[in-house]
């Protein structure tokens, strides 16, 4: 009975690619994040703050606004939550200095001298070792099965077959991952 059922093994690779692609996706909310010196409101998307006991993202608390080129506002709801959000944004990495006048936070954007350039290409390249981390772990989920599968009397053909399939799955993701990262870095190096 076991060897039937290992027989019938098949990987759910279109669930390890869905969850890959999650990671990628993510990866490309961070980068909108590193705006190169122009105000947006996206770029406080990751931003997270702890409201209500959960992370929050800063528009569900506030109304973000761009009145000016260099300039984001926040209008939090809460008055509460001011404090928090000014934390959040200041340990963001974004490397913004919140202003705060009672419940309005004003964001005013920097220019992007060659210093400020370096350490937005280091948080891009952290944003981008998360995604694949992400993506290694999804590979260990994968490569798990397999060896539970193994257990269950799966030949060591087939085995070998979907480990090679996971690794190349795990290669094609970690080389788009570095093309967004080199391809954004080199977007924030542009004077």
């Amino acid at each position: 009975m076991n060897d039937t059922m290992a027989d019938d093994f098949e990987l759910d690779t279109d669930d390890l690619k869905r969850r890959m692609d999650g990671a990628i996706a993510s990866l490309r909310t961070e980068f909108a994040s590193l705006r190169t010196g122009r105000a947006s409101g996206s770029m406080l998307d990751p931003v997270m703050v702890d409201a209500y006991g959960s992370p929050t993202p800063i528009n569900q608390v506030g109304t973000v606004n761009v009145p000016e080129p260099r300039m984001v506002t926040i209008n939090v709801w809460d008055k509460g939550l001011v404090n928090k959000v000014e934390k959040a944004i200041r340990d963001s990495g974004l490397g913004i200095n919140p202003q705060m006048n009672g419940t309005i936070i004003m964001l005013p954007i920097p220019e992007l001298n060659e210093e400020r350039r370096r350490e937005l290409t280091k948080v891009a390249a952290q944003y981008s070792e998360h995604a694949r981390v992400a993506v290694r772990n999804l590979r260990r989920d994968g490569m798990d099965q397999i060896k539970k599968a193994k257990a269950d009397g799966l030949s060591e053909d087939d085995q070998k077959f979907w480990e090679s399939e996971v690794q190349e799955m795990t290669d094609q993701y970690i080389k788009q991952i570095d093309a967004q990262l080199e391809t954004k870095q080199a977007e924030i190096m542009q004077v």
